[in-house]
């Protein structure tokens, strides 16, 4: 088998390292197979997630990496260094690891959690408390309010953010994450992930990521591979390329039949499939506004001041009498980002109880999504994916 990641963009990925399983397999004693044979490679700067269905060998596969699980065969690289020969406690020195309960050490303030690795690595004090007050701070924790504080006086967010902040200490170029945001609720656990792609964005690990949620999988991967039982990647994808074409009936029925909802929340929005309405100016009058939109057979039009910025929108209603279109014009409330996501824009149209949404860029108007603009964006991003399982591309 061979599923092998594409290269992270020359934004990411700066220090860190891939991660490449070669042949590498989980056998126990009583001959059960944990993992089988997988030739697998975490994209240098990126973060992959296993998921899967409990006892499919995700989290196995994850601790072979730090060699918590032995490998019954095949190589793990690290970069080009091959560490199933490497002394396995300089190597988890070497990465950071997060786990689902954090297990920071009770009897040890937060500074002193966050600056264990160091103390362990031999760095001077003057550096370890400089590193230490750098990540509180990027993790969103306040080093004069939280540093000095234990454990047990912190929120569960609070000590993953701590757990983050210690795995991330020695600065890491591989990144291990099991499951660490499924023990607290469901409102903290969606801060936690929005600060945790906040913080990706900035360090640019690699990260290897367990969980049997697929909704998060999708939030943050940038590629997944889906597991089955008996240690088997059944397919390794992007989140677009995984629900727009499931490898599989397995696939399938574990992203869900509302896979295509979960598709909304990692398709961006391309300007290409945007509509362009009549388009009238605050200085205009209101008679050559309403000819134009009669001439056009359009109910509306989108206001635009001198510069190309939204300025709100004209019914064809209201283009009536003298004066000009700005005082007659009405405050365009559904708009979204450039950046945003198809579900951000449906929510949006949700939200307005709204025909149609516009998108920005800044202030600048650039065109709007109907809901058959979107249902044919959508469509068209399903139609380009490419499958990958692990080994083969499927017709």
């Amino acid at each position: 088998m061979d599923a092998t990641a594409p290269p992270p963009s020359p934004a990411r990925g700066g220090g860190a390292e891939a991660i490449r399983l070669e042949g590498v397999s989980k056998v126990y004693p009583d001959g059960t197979v944990g993992v089988q044979e997988l030739d697998l490679t975490f994209a240098a700067g990126e973060l992959t997630v296993l998921v899967g269905p409990s006892g499919c060998g995700k989290t196995t596969t994850m601790k072979m990496i730090n060699r918590i699980i032995e490998p019954t065969t095949g190589r793990i690289l690290l970069g080009e260094d091959d560490v199933t020969a490497a002394d396995p406690v300089k190597l988890r020195r070497r990465i950071g690891y997060v786990i689902q309960n954090v297990g920071l050490f009770p009897h040890q303030t937060i500074r002193g959690n966050v600056g264990t690795v160091p103390r362990l690595l031999g760095w001077d004090r003057r550096r370890i408390a400089e590193r230490v007050e750098e990540l509180l701070v990027l993790v969103g924790l306040d080093p004069a309010v939280h540093g000095d504080r234990y454990p047990h006086q912190l929120s569960g967010g609070q000590r993953q953010r701590a757990g983050v902040a210690r795995a991330l200490a020695a600065d890491p170029t591989v990144l291990l994450m099991d499951e660490p945001f499924s023990a607290v609720d469901p409102i903290v656990r969606e801060r936690l992930q929005s600060e945790f792609l906040r913080l990706q964005d900035a360090v640019g690990k690699t990260i290897v990521f367990v969980t049997h949620d697929i909704e998060e999988a999708v939030r943050l991967g940038d590629r997944i591979a889906v597991m089955s039982e008996g240690g088997r990647v059944e397919q390794f994808a992007t989140p677009a390329e995984l629900l727009g074409r499931p490898a599989n009936a397995f696939v399938a029925d574990f992203v869900g039949a509302d896979r295509g909802l979960k598709r909304l929340a990692v398709t961006g929005i391309d300007v290409a499939d945007l509509e362009r309405p009549p388009i009238v100016h605050v200085a205009d009058g209101l008679a050559g506004a309403r000819s134009a939109l009669q001439a056009s057979g359009a109910r509306w039009a989108v206001v635009l001041d001198d510069d190309g910025n939204l300025h709100g929108w004209l019914s064809l209603e209201r283009a009536a009498g003298a004066g000009t279109v700005g005082p007659a014009a009405r405050r365009m409330e559904a708009w979204v980002p450039a950046d945003a996501s198809l579900k951000t824009a449906f929510a949006t149209m949700l939200q307005h109880e709204a025909g149609w949404v516009a998108v920005l860029d800044g202030d600048h108007f650039l065109g709007v999504l109907t809901p058959e603009s979107l249902h044919a964006a959508l469509r068209r991003s399903v139609e380009g994916a490419a499958p990958e399982t692990a080994g083969a591309l499927l017709a």
